[in-house]
């Protein structure tokens, strides 16, 4: 019985509403019918699947509710999560509204897979990475290129 898809993430928010209006806002998730749960949060997608979870650090019976935070958990980037990923489209449109808003972005392009990239942090410091598949000539939207990046030791040449 093989995993078929991603099914959402759970994010513990620092500031609830702050996270929910960044997903919202600069991702373009919308908000989605939420069980009554016994404590706030948000349930976020996009074309009506849901993608993100989210509920409020810092209280009561917490340890009831996240299972996946054990106690004393940090509360902010993102413990053993490097980042995560979404495909997205129109860069450009991405690229504006970062800008807009004063969130700064790292963009990177791997153009062997015709794959360009932006990073980006949510309000809590974990890492968000777009990836925009398709796209040959990037030039204008900036960004390392991973080809030209020095090599991990013991990577071939």
């Amino acid at each position: 019985m093989p995993l078929t898809e991603l099914n959402h993430y759970f994010i513990r928010a620092n500031n609830l509403e702050q996270t929910k209006n960044f997903y919202c806002e600069v991702l373009g998730f919308q908000v989605m019918p939420r069980p009554s749960f016994p404590f706030p949060g948000y349930w976020l997608g996009v074309n009506g699947k849901i993608q993100v979870h989210m509920g409020p650090d810092g209280i009561d019976n917490a340890d009831m509710y996240y299972l996946g935070t054990p106690k004393n958990a940090a509360t902010d980037h993102a413990g053993v999560v490097d980042h995560i990923a979404f495909l997205a489209s129109e860069p450009g449109d991405f690229i504006r509204r970062l800008r807009a808003r004063g969130i700064d972005f790292q963009p990177r392009s791997l153009p062997e897979f015709d794959l360009y990239q932006i990073f980006i942090k949510d309000p809590n410091g974990l890492t968000i990475e777009l990836n925009f598949f398709g796209l040959k000539d990037v030039k204008d939207w900036g960004g390392e290129d991973y080809s030209n990046m020095p090599q991990a030791a013991g990577m071939r040449g």
